[in-house]
C-alpha cells in the first residue's frame, strides 16, 4: 500500500515530500486554530469568521497575478518563496492581539497560501510531462491527506492539554512544516520563465479566456462539495438525525483515510480530457446518490439506522470527491497554455478559496434551512454541473483551436 501512495522517485516524489511537510503542520492547525484564536487571542467566533471571509476573498484574487509572477519568474523560486511567506504569517499568530492584527496575518495566509498552490502547480507542469500529471497529483493528493490525519492527531494532543504553550506549538509546527516545504521546493530542478510579454499583449490573459472562465465556475460549484463533511454533516447529524456525535469524526476519518489509500487508483483510468469528462460525469451521478442517502437518515427510526445511512452517504461522498477531483486536475492542465501554466492554475483554483467562502453559507442554508429538498436540490445541482463540464469544456478546446486568445502565442498572433 505504501508504495501505492508514494509517486515514482526523482522530482514526483520530491514533490511529495514537500506536500507532507506542510500539511502535517496544516492538519494540527485547522484543528487548533479557531480555539487559539478564541480562547488565547480573545476574538469572537463572529470576527474570526469575517477575517477568514475576507482572508480567502482577497487570496483567491490574488492567486491568479501571484500564478503570473511564477511563470515570469519560474515556479520553483516562487513557490519556495510563497512557503516561507506562509511559514512567516503563521508564526505572527504566535504575537497578534487584535482583530486588525488578526486580519492583516491571514489575509497574507491566504494569499501566500494561494499563491503556493498555483506556482506549485505549474512547477509540477514543468517537470512532469503532461501525461503523468493527474497520476502524480493523485499521489500527492494522497500524501496531503495522510499529513493532514496525522497533523490532526498531533492537534487533537494540542487541544486536550488546552494551554496556550500547546497551541502556540502547534502554529511552531506549522510554520516549520511550510519552511521544510521551502527547502525541499529548492532542490528540485529549475523551470525555465516563459518569455516576456510581446507589444500590445494583455498582463493576465487568463481573464479574457471566457471559455475557461465558465470551466472554472463550473469547477467551483463542484467544489462546494467541500464543507460538506467539516461543516454541513456535523451540523446536520446534531440537529436532523438520532445518530450519535461521534460519528462526526469518525466520518471525517473515513473520508481521509479513504483518499489516501484510493485517490491514487481512482486517478489512474484518467489520461485525457475524455476521461476526466468521464469521471466528472460519474462523480455527478454518485454525488447525487449520496446526497439522497444523507437526506434520508433524518427519517424517523433508530440510531443505528440514521448511523448506517450516513456512513453509507459518507462512501459515496468520498468517492465521487476522488472522481471529480481527478477529472477536474486533468481539465484545468489540459485546457491551460503551456507558457501561462502559472496564472490559469491559478485562476483555476480559485474554486477552492470560493468554496470555502460561499460554501457553508450556502450548505447551511439549503440543508439546515430546507431539509430533506435541500439535499436533492445540492445533488442535482452538483450533477448538473458535473454534466454541464462536457459542452463547457469542448467550447474551451473549440476556442483554442480557432486561435482566440489563450495565451501568448495566441495574443501575438492576433495583435500581429
Amino acid at each position: 500500500m505504501t508504495l501505492r501512495i508514494l509517486p515514482p522517485p526523482g522530482a514526483p516524489r520530491r514533490l511529495a515530500a514537500a506536500q507532507l511537510s506542510n500539511s502535517v503542520g496544516d492538519g494540527a492547525y485547522y484543528v487548533c486554530s479557531a480555539l487559539y484564536f478564541t480562547r488565547v487571542v480573545g476574538l469572537s467566533p463572529a470576527q474570526i469568521g469575517l477575517g477568514l471571509t475576507v482572508a480567502w476573498a482577497v487570496g483567491s484574487v490574488a492567486g491568479v497575478p501571484l500564478g503570473a509572477l511564477a511563470d515570469r519568474r519560474g515556479p520553483r523560486g516562487t513557490s519556495a518563496v510563497l512557503a516561507a511567506a506562509t511559514a512567516a504569517s503563521v508564526l505572527s499568530f504566535l504575537v497578534i492581539r487584535s482583530f486588525w492584527a488578526f486580519l492583516a496575518a491571514v489575509v497574507v495566509y491566504a494569499t501566500a497560501q494561494c499563491g503556493l498552490g498555483a506556482a506549485r502547480q505549474a512547477l509540477l507542469a514543468g517537470l512532469v510531462p503532461a501525461e503523468r500529471r493527474t497520476g502524480v497529483l493523485a499521489h500527492l493528493q494522497s500524501m496531503l491527506n495522510g499529513g493532514l490525519a496525522l497533523g490532526a492527531a498531533l492537534g487533537g494532543l494540542a487541544l486536550g492539554a488546552d494551554t496556550e504553550r500547546a497551541y502556540l506549538a502547534v502554529f511552531v509546527l506549522d510554520a516549520v512544516g511550510f519552511l521544510g516545504c521551502a527547502a525541499l521546493l529548492l532542490t528540485l530542478p529549475a523551470v525555465a520563465p516563459v518569455p516576456l510579454r510581446a507589444a500590445g499583449e494583455p498582463r493576465l490573459a487568463v481573464l479574457r479566456d471566457r471559455p475557461y472562465a465558465l470551466v472554472t465556475l463550473l469547477n467551483a460549484v463542484l467544489l462546494l462539495r467541500m464543507p460538506l463533511l467539516s461543516l454541513a454533516v456535523p451540523l446536520w447529524i446534531v440537529q436532523r438525525t438520532h445518530a450519535p456525535g461521534w460519528l462526526v469524526s469518525a466520518l471525517f476519518v473515513l473520508n481521509t483515510v479513504a483518499v489516501m489509500l484510493f485517490q491514487v487508483r481512482t486517478a489512474r483510468p484518467v489520461t485525457d480530457v475524455d476521461t476526466a469528462l468521464r469521471a466528472l460525469r460519474v462523480s455527478g451521478l454518485v454525488m447525487a446518490a449520496s446526497c439522497a442517502v444523507f437526506a434520508l437518515s433524518a427519517l424517523p427510526g433508530a440510531a443505528w439506522a440514521a448511523a448506517g445511512l450516513l456512513v453509507a452517504g459518507a462512501v459515496l461522498q468520498v468517492d465521487a470527491e476522488m472522481r471529480q477531483s481527478a477529472g477536474s486536475w486533468q481539465i484545468g492542465f489540459s485546457l491551460a497554455p503551456a507558457d501561462r501554466m502559472g496564472q490559469y492554475q491559478g485562476f483555476f483554483g480559485t474554486g477552492v478559496p470560493v468554496a470555502r467562502t460561499l460554501g457553508p453559507l450556502v450548505l447551511t442554508s439549503l440543508l439546515l434551512v430546507w431539509g430533506v429538498p435541500g439535499w436533492l436540490l445540492l445533488g442535482a445541482l452538483l450533477s448538473a454541473a458535473s454534466y454541464g463540464m462536457g459542452p463547457a469544456v469542448r467550447r474551451a478546446e473549440a476556442a483554442r483551436g480557432r486561435g482566440e486568445p489563450r495565451g501568448a502565442v495566441a495574443e501575438a498572433v492576433r495583435a500581429g
